[in-house]
Protein backbone atom coordinates (compact mmCIF):
# COMPACT_ATOMS: atom_id res chain seq x y z
CA UNK A 1 0.00 0.00 0.00
CA UNK A 2 1.60 3.46 -0.92
CA UNK A 3 1.90 6.66 1.62
CA UNK A 4 -0.57 8.03 -0.60
CA UNK A 5 -3.55 5.86 0.15
CA UNK A 6 -2.93 5.10 3.73
CA UNK A 7 -4.17 8.94 4.83
CA UNK A 8 -7.29 8.26 2.12
CA UNK A 9 -7.89 4.90 3.54
CA UNK A 10 -7.33 6.36 7.29
CA UNK A 11 -9.82 8.98 6.62
CA UNK A 12 -12.58 7.07 5.03
CA UNK A 13 -12.65 4.61 8.49
CA UNK A 14 -12.90 7.89 10.90
CA UNK A 15 -15.50 8.82 8.58
CA UNK A 16 -17.10 5.53 8.33
CA UNK A 17 -16.78 5.14 12.00
CA UNK A 18 -18.25 8.82 13.20
CA UNK A 19 -21.55 7.83 11.16
CA UNK A 20 -21.32 4.70 12.90
CA UNK A 21 -22.24 6.48 15.87
CA UNK A 22 -24.59 8.60 14.84
CA UNK A 23 -26.68 5.66 13.38
CA UNK A 24 -26.55 4.09 16.84
CA UNK A 25 -27.80 7.40 18.66
CA UNK A 26 -30.13 7.92 16.07
CA UNK A 27 -31.86 4.15 16.26
CA UNK A 28 -33.74 5.96 19.39
CA UNK A 29 -33.31 8.60 21.80
CA UNK A 30 -32.52 7.43 25.14
CA UNK A 31 -33.62 10.15 27.57
CA UNK A 32 -36.48 12.78 27.51
CA UNK A 33 -36.36 15.37 25.50
CA UNK A 34 -38.24 18.23 24.12
CA UNK A 35 -40.77 16.33 21.24
CA UNK A 36 -41.32 13.00 22.69
CA UNK A 37 -44.70 11.77 23.85
CA UNK A 38 -45.39 9.39 26.50
CA UNK A 39 -46.17 8.17 30.00
CA UNK A 40 -44.17 9.07 33.05
CA UNK A 41 -44.12 6.42 35.91
CA UNK A 42 -43.52 7.10 40.12
CA UNK A 43 -41.92 4.07 41.80
CA UNK A 44 -40.51 3.31 45.01
CA UNK A 45 -36.97 2.54 45.13
CA UNK A 46 -37.05 -0.11 42.39
CA UNK A 47 -36.82 1.09 38.88
CA UNK A 48 -35.29 -1.96 36.92
CA UNK A 49 -38.79 -3.91 38.09
CA UNK A 50 -41.01 -0.40 37.64
CA UNK A 51 -39.69 -0.62 33.68
CA UNK A 52 -41.00 -4.47 33.15
CA UNK A 53 -43.77 -3.84 34.92
CA UNK A 54 -44.65 -0.82 33.38
CA UNK A 55 -44.24 -3.18 29.52
CA UNK A 56 -46.54 -5.52 30.58
CA UNK A 57 -49.42 -3.78 32.33
CA UNK A 58 -49.09 -0.96 28.66
CA UNK A 59 -48.85 -3.64 26.80
CA UNK A 60 -51.78 -5.69 28.04
CA UNK A 61 -53.65 -2.49 27.21
CA UNK A 62 -52.73 -1.27 24.84
CA UNK A 63 -53.68 -4.55 22.27
CA UNK A 64 -57.02 -4.27 23.65
CA UNK A 65 -57.14 -0.54 22.03
CA UNK A 66 -54.45 -1.13 18.99
CA UNK A 67 -54.52 -4.73 18.75
CA UNK A 68 -51.14 -6.69 18.83
CA UNK A 69 -47.89 -4.54 18.10
CA UNK A 70 -46.70 -4.77 14.18
CA UNK A 71 -43.47 -3.13 13.63
CA UNK A 72 -40.31 -4.19 11.73
CA UNK A 73 -36.88 -4.65 12.77
CA UNK A 74 -34.00 -3.08 10.81
CA UNK A 75 -32.53 -5.45 8.53
CA UNK A 76 -28.52 -4.91 8.41
CA UNK A 77 -27.92 -8.57 6.69
CA UNK A 78 -27.27 -7.48 3.37
CA UNK A 79 -23.52 -6.85 3.07
CA UNK A 80 -22.11 -3.85 1.02
CA UNK A 81 -18.86 -4.39 -1.28
CA UNK A 82 -15.86 -3.53 1.22
CA UNK A 83 -13.62 -1.48 -1.32
CA UNK A 84 -16.52 0.45 -1.92
CA UNK A 85 -16.66 2.60 1.09
CA UNK A 86 -18.66 5.46 -0.32
CA UNK A 87 -21.62 3.88 -1.04
CA UNK A 88 -21.52 1.70 2.13
CA UNK A 89 -21.40 5.55 3.97
CA UNK A 90 -24.42 6.61 1.94
CA UNK A 91 -26.11 3.38 2.10
CA UNK A 92 -26.32 3.75 5.96
CA UNK A 93 -26.54 7.57 6.57
CA UNK A 94 -29.99 6.96 3.88
CA UNK A 95 -31.42 3.94 5.93
CA UNK A 96 -30.68 6.39 9.12
CA UNK A 97 -33.00 9.40 7.24
CA UNK A 98 -35.66 7.60 5.69
CA UNK A 99 -35.88 5.17 8.89
CA UNK A 100 -39.57 5.59 10.41
CA UNK A 101 -41.74 4.86 13.46
CA UNK A 102 -42.66 1.48 12.54
CA UNK A 103 -39.23 0.58 12.59
CA UNK A 104 -39.36 1.19 16.25
CA UNK A 105 -41.63 -0.13 19.39
CA UNK A 106 -44.41 1.48 20.66
CA UNK A 107 -43.13 1.61 24.28
CA UNK A 108 -39.74 2.31 25.05
CA UNK A 109 -37.86 3.70 28.43
CA UNK A 110 -36.12 6.37 28.32
CA UNK A 111 -33.60 7.88 30.97
CA UNK A 112 -36.10 10.42 32.69
CA UNK A 113 -33.26 12.87 34.71
CA UNK A 114 -35.05 12.23 38.02
CA UNK A 115 -34.43 9.35 40.60
CA UNK A 116 -37.45 6.84 41.19
CA UNK A 117 -39.46 8.34 37.91
CA UNK A 118 -39.35 6.04 34.67
CA UNK A 119 -40.51 7.40 31.40
CA UNK A 120 -42.27 5.54 28.38
CA UNK A 121 -41.94 6.93 25.62
CA UNK A 122 -44.41 6.31 23.09
CA UNK A 123 -45.31 6.07 19.62
CA UNK A 124 -48.47 5.50 17.48
CA UNK A 125 -50.21 5.36 20.93
CA UNK A 126 -52.74 8.52 22.44
CA UNK A 127 -50.97 8.40 26.16
CA UNK A 128 -54.04 10.01 27.98
CA UNK A 129 -56.11 7.59 26.20
CA UNK A 130 -54.48 4.27 27.00
CA UNK A 131 -53.85 5.48 30.66
CA UNK A 132 -57.14 6.68 31.50
CA UNK A 133 -58.64 3.30 29.99
CA UNK A 134 -56.06 1.22 32.26
CA UNK A 135 -57.65 3.28 35.39
CA UNK A 136 -61.13 2.96 34.44
CA UNK A 137 -60.64 -0.75 34.12
CA UNK A 138 -58.50 -0.87 37.24
CA UNK A 139 -61.17 1.27 39.55
CA UNK A 140 -64.35 -0.64 37.99
CA UNK A 141 -62.87 -3.99 38.80
CA UNK A 142 -60.64 -3.13 42.10
CA UNK A 143 -58.20 -5.60 40.61
CA UNK A 144 -54.59 -4.50 41.82
CA UNK A 145 -52.60 -4.98 38.82
CA UNK A 146 -49.67 -2.91 40.00
CA UNK A 147 -47.01 -4.26 43.04
CA UNK A 148 -43.98 -1.03 42.35
CA UNK A 149 -45.67 1.52 40.27
CA UNK A 150 -47.14 4.41 42.03
CA UNK A 151 -48.62 7.17 39.81
CA UNK A 152 -48.91 6.95 36.00
CA UNK A 153 -49.15 10.62 34.47
CA UNK A 154 -49.75 10.21 30.52
CA UNK A 155 -48.22 12.90 28.60
CA UNK A 156 -49.15 13.96 25.03
CA UNK A 157 -47.33 17.76 25.00
CA UNK A 158 -43.28 18.58 25.65
CA UNK A 159 -41.67 21.72 25.39
CA UNK A 160 -38.51 23.99 27.00
CA UNK A 161 -39.00 24.44 30.69
CA UNK A 162 -38.80 28.14 30.43
CA UNK A 163 -41.76 30.17 30.92
CA UNK A 164 -41.93 31.95 27.47
CA UNK A 165 -41.68 28.56 26.12
CA UNK A 166 -44.34 27.06 28.12
CA UNK A 167 -46.60 29.73 27.72
CA UNK A 168 -45.90 29.48 23.94
CA UNK A 169 -46.98 26.14 23.64
CA UNK A 170 -49.58 25.69 25.95
CA UNK A 171 -51.39 28.72 23.89
CA UNK A 172 -51.89 25.82 20.88
CA UNK A 173 -51.69 22.49 23.13
CA UNK A 174 -54.88 23.64 25.50
CA UNK A 175 -57.06 24.82 22.23
CA UNK A 176 -58.44 21.30 22.00
CA UNK A 177 -59.92 21.46 25.08
CA UNK A 178 -60.64 24.61 26.29
CA UNK A 179 -60.56 26.97 23.22
CA UNK A 180 -63.96 28.35 22.08
CA UNK A 181 -66.54 26.31 21.64
CA UNK A 182 -64.97 23.88 23.93
CA UNK A 183 -65.16 24.94 27.82
CA UNK A 184 -64.50 22.92 30.65
CA UNK A 185 -63.68 23.59 34.60
CA UNK A 186 -59.97 22.69 35.67
CA UNK A 187 -57.28 22.41 37.90
CA UNK A 188 -53.32 22.81 37.57
CA UNK A 189 -51.04 20.59 39.05
CA UNK A 190 -47.30 21.38 39.50
CA UNK A 191 -44.17 18.95 40.11
CA UNK A 192 -40.72 19.83 39.22
CA UNK A 193 -37.75 17.76 39.68
CA UNK A 194 -34.20 18.95 39.61
CA UNK A 195 -35.33 22.29 38.53
CA UNK A 196 -34.89 25.13 40.91
CA UNK A 197 -35.03 28.02 38.24
CA UNK A 198 -39.02 27.78 37.90
CA UNK A 199 -41.54 29.46 40.23
CA UNK A 200 -44.60 27.20 40.96
CA UNK A 201 -46.96 30.27 41.36
CA UNK A 202 -45.73 31.95 37.88
CA UNK A 203 -46.39 29.02 35.98
CA UNK A 204 -49.88 27.62 37.34
CA UNK A 205 -50.64 32.06 36.92
CA UNK A 206 -49.91 32.02 33.81
CA UNK A 207 -50.84 28.71 32.47
CA UNK A 208 -54.33 29.56 33.57
CA UNK A 209 -54.46 32.76 32.35
CA UNK A 210 -53.90 31.29 28.52
CA UNK A 211 -56.80 28.98 29.50
CA UNK A 212 -58.68 31.94 30.47
CA UNK A 213 -57.72 33.70 27.13
CA UNK A 214 -58.85 30.81 25.29
CA UNK A 215 -62.67 31.11 26.04
CA UNK A 216 -63.80 33.16 29.30
CA UNK A 217 -66.20 30.59 30.24
CA UNK A 218 -63.59 28.36 31.72
CA UNK A 219 -63.79 27.71 35.33
CA UNK A 220 -61.25 26.95 37.80
CA UNK A 221 -62.81 24.03 40.13
CA UNK A 222 -60.40 22.75 42.87
CA UNK A 223 -62.46 20.15 44.08
CA UNK A 224 -64.10 17.81 40.98
CA UNK A 225 -63.00 19.62 38.23
CA UNK A 226 -63.81 18.13 34.43
CA UNK A 227 -60.23 18.65 33.22
CA UNK A 228 -57.16 18.32 35.31
CA UNK A 229 -53.84 20.19 33.25
CA UNK A 230 -50.47 18.04 34.83
CA UNK A 231 -47.34 20.15 34.53
CA UNK A 232 -44.09 18.06 35.55
CA UNK A 233 -40.82 19.80 34.78
CA UNK A 234 -37.38 17.66 35.10
CA UNK A 235 -34.32 19.41 34.41
CA UNK A 236 -34.77 21.03 31.31
CA UNK A 237 -37.76 19.43 29.82
CA UNK A 238 -41.67 20.85 30.70
CA UNK A 239 -44.14 17.79 29.87
CA UNK A 240 -47.56 18.77 29.78
CA UNK A 241 -51.27 16.74 29.87
CA UNK A 242 -54.91 17.51 29.98
CA UNK A 243 -56.40 14.27 31.36
CA UNK A 244 -59.86 13.42 32.62
CA UNK A 245 -61.41 12.07 36.17
CA UNK A 246 -58.04 13.39 37.97
CA UNK A 247 -59.95 13.30 41.51
CA UNK A 248 -62.24 9.79 40.72
CA UNK A 249 -58.98 8.10 40.06
CA UNK A 250 -57.13 9.19 42.69
CA UNK A 251 -54.13 11.60 41.26
CA UNK A 252 -53.95 8.57 38.71
CA UNK A 253 -52.15 5.84 41.30
CA UNK A 254 -52.94 2.40 40.84
CA UNK A 255 -52.43 1.35 44.61
CA UNK A 256 -54.78 3.71 45.45
CA UNK A 257 -57.32 3.75 42.63
CA UNK A 258 -57.88 -0.10 43.49
CA UNK A 259 -59.39 0.85 46.91
CA UNK A 260 -62.76 2.03 47.85
CA UNK A 261 -63.09 4.92 49.31
CA UNK A 262 -65.91 5.58 52.48
CA UNK A 263 -68.73 6.01 49.99
CA UNK A 264 -68.08 3.01 48.22
CA UNK A 265 -67.73 1.00 51.21
CA UNK A 266 -71.29 2.22 52.36
CA UNK A 267 -72.82 1.46 49.39
CA UNK A 268 -71.17 -1.94 49.47
CA UNK A 269 -72.10 -2.37 53.30
CA UNK A 270 -76.04 -1.21 52.53
CA UNK A 271 -76.35 -3.35 49.71
CA UNK A 272 -74.96 -6.13 51.23
CA UNK A 273 -77.62 -5.61 54.52
CA UNK A 274 -80.47 -5.01 51.92
CA UNK A 275 -79.43 -8.40 49.84
CA UNK A 276 -79.47 -10.02 53.71
CA UNK A 277 -83.13 -8.38 54.94
CA UNK A 278 -84.42 -10.10 51.62
CA UNK A 279 -82.93 -13.33 51.86
CA UNK A 280 -84.07 -13.52 55.20
CA UNK A 281 -87.79 -12.37 54.14
CA UNK A 282 -87.67 -15.29 51.54
CA UNK A 283 -86.88 -17.85 53.75
CA UNK A 284 -89.72 -16.56 56.57
CA UNK A 285 -92.08 -16.19 53.64
CA UNK A 286 -91.14 -19.65 52.93
CA UNK A 287 -91.31 -21.20 55.72
CA UNK A 288 -95.17 -19.82 56.51
CA UNK A 289 -96.14 -21.24 53.20
CA UNK A 290 -94.91 -24.66 54.39
CA UNK A 291 -96.46 -24.54 58.02
CA UNK A 292 -99.71 -23.14 55.70
CA UNK A 293 -99.33 -26.18 53.84
CA UNK A 294 -98.89 -28.88 56.41
CA UNK A 295 -101.56 -27.49 58.53
CA UNK A 296 -104.26 -27.76 55.28
CA UNK A 297 -103.09 -31.40 54.78
CA UNK A 298 -103.72 -32.18 58.77
CA UNK A 299 -107.26 -30.31 58.24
Amino acid sequence: MSSEEQPERAGKRREKAQYGGFAKRQKGARQLEVGMQGILITCNMNERKCVGEAYSLLNEYADQLYGPEKFTEDDHSSESDEDDVEAALKKEVDEIRTSTEKNLRRFQSVESGANNVVFIRTLSVEPEKLVHHILKDMYTTKKKKARVILRMLPFSGTCKAFLEDMKKYAETFFAPWFKTPNKGTFQIVYKARNNSHMSREEVIKELAGIVGSLNPENKVDLSNPEYTIVVEIIKTVCCLSVVKDYVLFRKYNLQEVVKCNKEELQQQLTTSTKEEVTEVKLKEESKAEQDHNLSAANA
